[in-house]
């Protein structure tokens, strides 16, 4: 593999984590990072996906690619299968752009999505530079954790066109309880700072007449878990005195337990009670770009959520074609 390419895996710092694992070591040697991954490039998914926010679905997909691992690992992770639990298929990055060119092709996607794809930067930067010779324009969508390194962000700008941060945590001590990241608000708010700073907010938003579908820019995430109202509360907040009303936030309900969990609020849905209460915060706030997912049950007791992949199956999110309003 080109030495280039392997160089940045030799002592890892491609995340906030900066493990400096040698992660570039090969057969009995190779050694895994915080991510849980070595330098081998592993995806475990590749196909349009329906369930993101309409200017990036659109009515035909966003061509998403998830990889497998994740430098966050958090206790509630709804896709734990590849986060934590190894599923996935090695791939060169030229193996990768000839998927991605597959699923351009047949399902005519909108963009292409990498999905927590930063323990993997190096390579996902060669597949774009990779498609953008090969002449695909399609806008490449940055899905991410918010947990970002800014020197990598950096590097980042001229393979992204748009970013779709988290926002998970403004409490420190809930970081650190769930995702062992006790600094995650202050390097999370500094890495949406520098994204918005390099590509505006989200360019459907706000702009009369402009594109249905977005081609740049910026929208935050936050998924609302429950017993954790008042970090959701504080969390939309602090968005807003950082970046102000036209900020485009998505309010997402769908969590969903996936495992047992010690803290007990996470072995259950949040409430009606707990949705309303974020969501009338965030109104009230004054947001003016606000996409939320409203709850939604599953039809009864072992019915599993649509929201919840199955990465084990060939189209992991089957029946999943809901999108935030």
């Amino acid at each position: 593999m080109n030495h280039d390419l392997v160089k940045p895996f030799e002592s890892c710092c491609l995340c906030p984590r900066a493990c400096r694992v040698n992660r570039s070591a090969e057969g009995v040697e190779a050694r895994r990072g915080m991510c849980g991954e070595t330098h081998q490039l592993r995806v475990a998914h590749v196909g349009a996906h329906f369930g993101e926010e309409p200017p990036i679905s659109g009515d035909r997909g966003s061509g998403t690619v998830f990889f497998t691992g994740c430098p966050l690992r958090c206790a509630f992770c709804q896709n734990i299968q590849i986060s934590q639990g190894k599923v996935g298929s090695v791939l060169t990055p030229d193996g990768l752009v000839a998927r991605i060119e597959t699923m351009i092709q047949a399902q005519s996607v909108h963009n292409v999505n990498f999905v927590t794809p930063d323990h993997f930067f190096p390579h996902v930067f060669r597949v774009v530079d990779l498609l953008r010779a090969k002449g695909h324009t399609l806008p490449f969508v940055y899905n991410l954790s918010g947990y970002q390194s800014a020197h990598l962000l950096r590097k980042a700008e001229r393979y992204a066109d748009i970013y779709l941060p988290d926002f998970k945590y403004a409490d420190p001590r809930l970081a650190a309880k769930l995702s062992r990241c006790l600094d995650y608000p202050t390097v999370a708010l500094e890495a949406i700072a520098l994204m918005a700073s390099q590509k505006g907010f989200l360019d459907t938003c706000g702009v009369e007449g402009g594109p249905a579908v977005a081609t740049k820019g910026l929208l935050v995430r936050h998924l609302i878990l429950p017993g954790f109202v008042e970090n959701s509360m504080e969390a939309l907040t602090t968005l807003f005195i950082e970046f102000g009303p036209k900020l485009p936030i998505s309010l997402m309900s769908q969590y969903q337990p996936v495992v047992h969990h010690r803290v007990p609020s996470l072995n259950r849905l949040i409430s009606e009670r707990e949705f309303q209460t974020v969501y009338h915060h965030g109104l009230e706030l004054g947001f003016e770009h606000l996409f939320v997912q409203f709850p939604e049950r599953a039809a009864g007791p072992g019915c599993p959520s649509p929201f919840v992949p199955d990465f084990e199956k060939a189209e992991p999110f089957e029946g999943n074609q809901r999108t935030p309003s």
